[in-house]
């Protein structure tokens, strides 16, 4: 039986009673335009930011493209081959696409023509499309509005050029955002050396650049001091103060000597452009192309930026080492601790740099985990304002690389690891409230040794019980005989009404690029698990047991089991088609 927790609401306190609510799940933010949406911060008066995933339409610049080249020739002719594969006719030809605007109407054929180009990712010959946006949820429940961070309109096509990454990352209590994008792409000419002939080729300005938004949508860019090739910011979180604002994230602050050696001996604007050289080798490296530190940054009211002050690293770096060294600010809370991560260096091999969770005070850089306990990665992510911070770090268990959640209180200088689903599973916290209430997610599929399913979580500091979301939600549909549709698989933002917001998944009729909707080759519509936006608020419950085959009791020690589990399997089967 799956049980559901009985009381007036969830605790607002510190107190060490279980959890004593049943929640309600209500879908925010809708958005035609694209197939998935997640939530990414909520303030704690409601001001909601996400973001969208699979964008419907984007365009497609066939204008430059030589349907005759080899490249996209072969791309065609192993399209043509599944499609012989799976007993369907292709729908259209290369000549539909350069001459008949299929691209832009036929699915198959836009659908081919963005694989293509994702396809040549790294081909600065070739348009570059992005298929995440920003987004702006309202709080009366009207359709979510994009947020344009770097994006700008396309001199080739109506619209933006959908050539940059957005990420939408933390909001203030008054509304104003944060977050980091890259430049747009333009296309421009250039001639190789030694050649007579024009190419068409795509380079863009910057990779990355931090970003405050006004309530109002205004964009205000954070620049690196150093931007040199652009340079790189982003901005991670922000928090109202009496005076203005404090955001943190991350900048450059120089190019090391090996990716400097590497520049100078490959980007001279002969072979190819300067700025898409340095992006190869920005790719291409195992180092980062920049020296990046964690940044904390005062704006006053305004947005107008009063100070800037780089954070430090956990280690000191010597002057024979000529690779990048990174440190990042991931969150902050109104006493000015910064939480993220930092190199350090290895206590048992000072050559060796582990990047581990950190906070940063004072000046000063602290690990929170103890190398000696095997710990050798992890990100520190959020803090509440009773100083406990919380993030997830990484070890091997049970023979593979596993993230596991934590806590930790700068006043006791301890760090738990509270016990997750299983030995096994992989766990993330991503938020802390004051009430001590963690949220996140962890892997559930007990069985499966590779790609596992995640569902979200609560736990409550000083009792070592987590919980499933899904189990604080309904069995069944109003009608009380439909399965419950949906299944929260990350649990995001806390805010101090225990009020959860996250992402949960639920199965819609599948959608083609271009927003239609899928038929197999009978005619039938078929079906997909799409990501939606979701806010979970206690309410009053009674206790509500389902008697289905999908239980799962998730206070397990160990994902070491005695042989008469096995029995259990086709129940586990029996569990993902019911969910």
């Amino acid at each position: 039986m799956k049980y559901k927790l009985l009381a007036a609401s969830i605790l607002a306190t510190m107190s060490t009673s279980a959890l004593s609510a049943t929640y309600e799940l209500t879908e925010i933010g809708s958005f035609d335009e694209a197939k998935h949406r997640y939530v990414t911060d909520v303030s704690e008066n409601g001001h909601m930011i996400g973001l969208v995933n699979g964008l419907y339409n984007l365009p497609i610049d066939i204008s430059y493209i030589d349907f005759t080249d080899s490249l996209i020739e072969s791309a065609y002719d192993q399209e043509e081959a599944y499609y012989e594969l799976i007993d369907k006719e292709i729908s259209f030809t290369l000549d539909d696409i350069q001459n008949n605007n299929a691209a832009a109407t036929n699915p198959d054929a836009h659908s081919f023509m963005l694989s293509f180009l994702t396809g040549q990712a790294n081909n600065s010959e070739y348009q570059k499309l992005a298929n995440l946006a920003a987004i702006r949820f309202s709080e009366d429940g009207s359709p979510a509005q994009e947020q344009v961070l770097f994006d700008i309109g396309s001199v080739d096509f109506d619209g933006l050029t959908r050539s940059v990454s957005n990420f939408y990352n933390a909001i203030a209590d008054d509304g104003v955002s944060v977050g980091w994008g890259s430049a747009p792409y333009d296309k421009v000419l250039f001639t190789p050396d030694g050649e007579d002939d024009e190419e068409t080729h795509f380079e863009r300005e910057f990779i990355s650049r931090g970003v405050v938004v006004s309530d109002s949508g205004v964009a205000f860019p954070l620049v690196p001091e150093f931007d040199e090739y652009g340079g790189i910011s982003s901005a991670s979180d922000i928090v109202q103060t009496n005076s203005g604002y404090t955001v943190v994230g991350q900048v450059s602050t120089g190019i090391p000597e090996d990716r400097q050696e590497n520049i100078d001996d490959n980007c001279d604007g002969e072979d190819e452009l300067i700025s898409v050289c340095i992006e190869n080798i920005h790719r291409g490296s195992s180092s980062q192309l920049f020296d990046l530190r964690a940044v904390k940054w005062k704006l006053d009211s305004s947005l107008n930026i009063i100070d800037t002050e780089t954070l430090g690293l956990g280690l000191t770096p010597e002057e024979d080492e000529g690779s990048a060294f990174i440190s990042n600010a991931l969150g902050i809370n109104k006493n000015g601790i910064a939480v993220g991560y930092s190199s350090v260096r290895y206590v048992e091999n000072s050559d060796t740099i582990l990047s581990l969770p950190v906070y940063f005070k004072d000046g000063n850089v602290t690990e929170i985990v103890d190398q000696e306990d095997d710990w050798f990665g992890g990100k520190a992510v959020s803090i509440n304002e009773s100083d406990v911070i919380v993030g997830y770090a990484t070890k091997y268990i049970e023979g593979a690389s596993r993230f596991k959640f934590f806590y930790h209180d700068i006043a006791s200088g301890s760090t738990v690891f509270p016990t997750d689903y299983f030995t096994s599973s992989a766990s993330i916290a991503n938020d802390i409230n004051d009430n001590g209430y963690i949220v996140g997610e962890g892997e559930t599929d007990v069985f499966n040794v590779g790609s596992r399913r995640r569902e979200g979580f609560l736990y409550k500091i000083g009792e070592d019980t987590i919980t499933n979301l899904n189990d604080l939600l309904p069995c069944y549909e109003e009608d009380g005989e439909t399965r419950y549709k949906y299944v929260v698989s990350e649990a995001k933002s806390i805010n101090n009404n225990n009020e959860i917001f996250g992402v949960a998944t639920k199965t819609v009729e599948k959608t083609d690029t271009l927003g239609g909707v899928v038929t197999d080759i009978n005619g039938d519509i078929e079906y997909e698990s799409v990501a939606v936006a979701v806010k979970l608020t206690p309410i009053d419950g009674e206790v509500e047991s389902c008697s289905d085959p999908e239980t799962e009791t998730y206070e397990r020690q160990s994902a070491s089991f005695p042989w008469y589990t096995l029995l259990l399997l086709p129940l586990v089967g029996l569990r993902r088609v019911f969910r």
